[in-house]
């Protein structure tokens, strides 16, 4: 099992090759948090959590990791009294626009995906 590393994340080859309905089920717990926030992985990690390790892995990755955005979210709206909170809220939004994108590519890659920053709370 590879891995490699960036500042844009962790990633490596799963054990097995994903069939084609684990990857999109992949890519759906990464992209659906654009509309969803972390509903949809939740959703997809309850469900699908036993009948696959890929399909668990990476919901499971980007539910901690819009768990991690969501309270980052809430220090930086305690910080706009001190004016910093609006500057850090557009910053952790394009971080994490363009994270769950990386996570979306590599997840359709059949590659798993391990965010940068991340509070692992789900394990």
């Amino acid at each position: 099992m590879s891995q490699q590393s960036s500042f844009l994340g962790t990633e490596e080859q799963p054990l097995y090759t994903p069939t084609s309905d684990e990857k999109t089920m992949a890519i759906l717990s990464h992209i659906l948090t654009l509309i969803g926030g972390f509903i949809a992985p939740l959703i997809i990690y309850l469900v699908k959590k036993d009948e696959s390790k890929f399909i668990e892995d990476h919901a499971k990755e980007s539910l901690n990791f819009q768990i991690t955005i969501f309270l980052s979210f809430i220090v930086c709206f305690i910080l706009i009294f001190v004016l910093i909170g609006i500057f850090l809220i557009w910053i952790l939004s394009i971080v994490a626009l363009v994270l769950v994108i990386v996570a979306t590519i590599r997840a359709s890659e059949g590659k798993i995906y391990r965010y940068p920053f991340n509070l692992r709370l789900i394990k």
